[in-house]
């Protein structure tokens, strides 16, 4: 008799590979966090992928500024490497929340398929599909949009922010869809927010080599997820993985909106997503980079009305306001 199928890969006890490929996914996993609410933003759930069951939740400020002043768009990708994470997660939603009613902001959070039971390109064909569903409801002039998206809402300025798994989709979002994302229209995405994107590659950078754990991310956990992640027989040097990767296409004539990259001073992939950002501005890319001294991976999502949390929220905010003239 063979032997009992073992686990071969957990991930975070939330997935379970096993030896003979099958694989768990807990339903009863509570994320240890709670939900901070101050009441300034309201929401609810839609479905917008129905072939493949993925909702998203769509936040506005309770009380907008103006009634003549039409909210500019915030697409939301969360975060949880490719493996696990949910618009539903109380950091999430709490983030999402904050970042509704601090930008005056209509904020849509999708849910993407998660690996491995859906390895790349999954996530980032439902980013895409996100994308178009926001366009379709801009152009059903007939009533047939959501009433969140029929009057009041500014298409011609959507921003996308990513945060961590989110952030690598936002910026094969920001590739794909080109400068001034011709074909969306009357959808204009104006730039970027790549909140630590979670970028990948075989070589440790300095940071992931001698930088010490942090509290919720070291490098077993972010080697695991790429292994989960990328299509099965490849490495972190996948350019799903890898931008800048042996295989990756080079981004020298790709004309990008705008990008503002923000990441923690004591992250471990710090000096990553800093060679991201220092190899694209060389190119003559319009792309910021800012670092947040001592802080850890997911500084923001996790306590988005911190100290900390408000210079994020002023950074975004101007970056918006500049590329709205």
């Amino acid at each position: 008799m063979g032997s009992l199928p073992h686990v071969v890969e957990d991930c975070l006890g939330i997935v379970q590979v096993f030896s003979d490929g099958s694989i768990s996914r807990s339903e009863d996993f509570k994320v240890p966090m709670k939900v901070q609410d101050d009441g300034s933003a309201v929401w609810k759930d839609l479905l917008f992928d129905k072939k493949h069951n993925l909702h998203l939740r769509l936040y506005k400020p309770r009380s907008p500024p103006s009634p003549a002043a039409d909210l500019p768009v915030l697409l939301f990708l969360h975060g949880g490497g490719f493996c696990v994470g949910s618009r539903t997660w109380p950091n999430c939603h709490s983030g999402c929340l904050r970042l509704a009613s601090a930008l005056q902001v209509l904020v849509v959070a999708p849910d993407y398929r998660l690996a491995p039971e859906h390895r790349l390109p999954a996530a980032m064909d439902d980013a895409m599909s996100s994308v178009k569903w926001l366009q379709s409801q801009s152009l059903l002039s007939d009533g047939g949009a959501d009433e969140w998206l029929r009057e009041g809402v500014d298409f011609g300025r959507v921003f996308v922010v990513g945060d961590s798994s989110g952030g690598n989709l936002a910026h094969h979002l920001a590739v794909e869809l080109r400068r001034g994302s011709p074909g969306l229209e009357p959808v204009r995405v104006r730039g970027y927010v790549l909140m630590a994107p979670f970028f990948g590659g075989t070589v440790r950078t300095k940071s992931e080599a001698e930088g010490p754990p942090e509290q919720f991310l070291n490098l077993e956990i972010l080697d695991r997820f790429w292994r989960l992640s990328v299509p099965s027989g490849n490495t972190a040097d996948h350019p799903w993985a890898n931008p800048f990767g042996p295989s990756s296409p080079s981004l020298e004539f790709v004309k990008l909106d705008p990008i503002l990259v923000l990441v923690g001073g004591s992250e471990v992939m710090k000096d990553r997503i800093e060679e991201y950002s220092k190899r694209l501005k060389e190119m003559g890319k319009e792309i910021e980079y800012l670092e947040y001294q001592g802080e850890q991976h997911g500084f923001f999502i996790n306590q988005p009305f911190s100290q900390v949390a408000n210079k994020v929220l002023q950074n975004i905010n101007q970056f918006i306001y500049k590329n709205s003239l």
